[in-house]
């Protein structure tokens, strides 16, 4: 994916627009990037104890996770999945829309055929819709909960339903907001539907973006059948000893959540009183409909140093805003700055 122009922006920006833990980091994670020395560097890493620490982090054994280098790396191996799969056909793909990007890329890249579902009324799961669709052709199926653009839900019982009608498919559930909506399908789902694989990133809660950690989690079946497709030392030292350090400050991800729905709920207070229209969401930012008024919030919030996302090009959001709700003071600063935006437009 080629970053827009745009989104490159100076470090003292306010970037509220990668939905990244405005925060920054637990002074843990720093601390323990410190410590590593000469040698660890100069040597291929151990990711056992990493691994294990995640595993007890989402409550799984082991066997079930592989560690990757960002959640990206984990969508990559299931269209590479896909791409072995299918014989000599190209392999058939599903993802409802709006959605994350990066699906269409590695489907691209995989030489796979994506079928996009367009967005039903108020970006409603189209779970019939899915069914429909799926073939004998079908190798993987991408499902974001919850999602991003939207924040929403996926609902209760989908991923397995089409696991089960997509018995030849994996159902990517990309749980990379999970830590904000405090739900996850890593349990016993995964023995009974050994083609779910859940994807984690510690990007968002643990504000690790820029070392670049994430997770696949599946069936120790499934899972071997993607280490295959990965190569080895994926993930580098900086990574694995931050991502430990992130895993031990419970506390820190705690605040920050606390920190978000807090921040979730100034921006939609601030929405009712301009009578705009918004998502309630379950992730750590908020789906705004500004319509004729997004250029201008764009363009006024950029000239004041605030980054926000213009998500009008996703099917179904056309004039709508992305706003990353991380830290409550960052938060108040972007909605006094698109009130003055608001009240300069009607001077």
């Amino acid at each position: 994916m080629k970053i827009p122009r745009s989104d490159v922006v100076s470090g003292s920006a306010l970037r509220l627009h990668y939905n990244e833990n405005t925060g920054g980091c637990s002074p843990a994670v720093v601390a323990a990037i410190r410590e590593i020395d000469e040698r660890q560097i100069a040597s291929y890493p151990d990711v056992v104890p990493s691994t294990e620490a995640c595993a007890r982090h989402l409550g799984i054994a082991p066997e079930y996770v592989h560690l990757t280098n960002g959640l990206d790396e984990g969508i990559q191996v299931v269209t590479s999945w896909a791409r072995q799969n299918s014989g000599s056909r190209a392999p058939h793909m599903l993802v409802p829309e709006p959605t994350f990007e990066m699906y269409g890329e590695f489907a691209a890249m995989a030489g796979g055929q994506l079928t996009r579902l367009e967005p039903l009324e108020d970006f409603r799961f189209p779970l019939e819709d899915l069914l429909e669709r799926i073939s004998t052709e079908t190798r993987a199926i991408f499902l974001t909960d919850p999602n991003n653009p939207t924040g929403l839900g996926v609902p209760a019982g989908a991923a397995e339903t089409l696991a089960e009608a997509a018995q030849d498919a994996l159902v990517l559930v990309d749980e990379a907001y999970a830590d904000f909506s405090g739900r996850t399908l890593i349990g016993p789902l995964l023995d009974r539907r050994k083609n779910v694989v859940i994807g984690r990133t510690f990007a968002k809660g643990h504000g690790l973006a820029g070392l670049r950690i994430g997770a696949v989690v599946a069936h120790p079946d499934t899972i071997d059948q993607l280490e295959r497709l990965l190569p080895p030392f994926n993930v580098n030292i900086c990574a694995l000893r931050g991502l430990e350090a992130a895993l031990g400050d419970v506390a820190y991800l705690e605040r920050y959540v606390a920190e978000t729905r807090r921040s979730r709920e100034l921006v939609y207070a601030f929405c009712r009183r301009h009578g705009l229209k918004y998502w309630p969401s379950e992730a750590n930012f908020v789906l705004v409909r500004f319509g004729p008024l997004t250029s201008s919030i764009i363009d006024g919030l950029q000239a004041r140093g605030i980054v926000l996302r213009d998500r009008s090009y996703s099917p179904g959001c056309e004039g709508c805003i992305r706003l990353t709700a991380g830290v409550v003071a960052h938060t108040e600063v972007a909605l006094a700055a698109m009130e003055d935006v608001l009240a300069s437009r009607a001077n």
